[in-house]
């Protein structure tokens, strides 16, 4: 049974499961209608060292750049459509956590709205939010959050984290906007 987080919450991946090497990142939301204009929301992977300095350009995991060097971290594409109201994650990220560098001590999971000052959009038109972690072994949900604040000038939220503490993958709820 998967764990619910609240903001701030945490999870040592290694104590729910001592095996646990391939997860995937499943990130959601459901984009409010305004004006007809659509939203296009993009789910990214921030791969920093112990100062918080991204190691290199291509740690930075996005639509345009879906493989991190390493070989531990693949987002599965981008959904342009600005949310699925069918459940399923909208983008999503698996992560093979013997692969991180060994330089990387946290991965930050960022969502952002593509093109917000033109098209007037911010977080507080965006509902239902979450991150989930999953087993990627199994399928099965290990932890999920839902974002419930409102966001409403922000156009990016860090939806959680990743990080390493004594060497063992623990994951936490962010939830903080920009």
């Amino acid at each position: 049974m998967a764990i619910s987080l609240n903001k701030g919450g945490n999870l040592s991946l290694s104590k729910t499961d001592p095996n646990l090497t391939h997860v995937l990142v499943g990130l959601g939301w459901d984009a409010r209608s305004t004006d007809g204009v659509d939203f296009d929301l993009d789910a990214s992977a921030i791969m920093i060292d112990e100062n918080r300095k991204l190691l290199g350009e291509e740690y930075f995991i996005f639509y345009n750049n879906l493989n991190s060097p390493d070989g531990s971290l693949t987002h599965t594409g981008d959904d342009p459509t600005g949310g699925n109201s069918d459940g399923d994650d909208d983008e999503a990220i698996k992560v093979d956590l013997n692969k991180v560098h060994e330089r990387v001590q946290e991965i930050l999971f960022v969502v952002t709205i593509e093109d917000f000052e033109r098209r007037k959009q911010n977080f507080g038109q965006v509902r239902n939010s979450y991150i989930r972690i999953v087993d990627d072994a199994t399928n099965s949900e290990i932890a999920k959050y839902e974002l419930d604040e409102d966001f409403s000038i922000e156009t990016g939220v860090e939806f959680g984290r990743l990080y390493k503490r004594n060497g063992k993958w623990k994951f936490e709820a962010s939830g903080i906007g920009y």
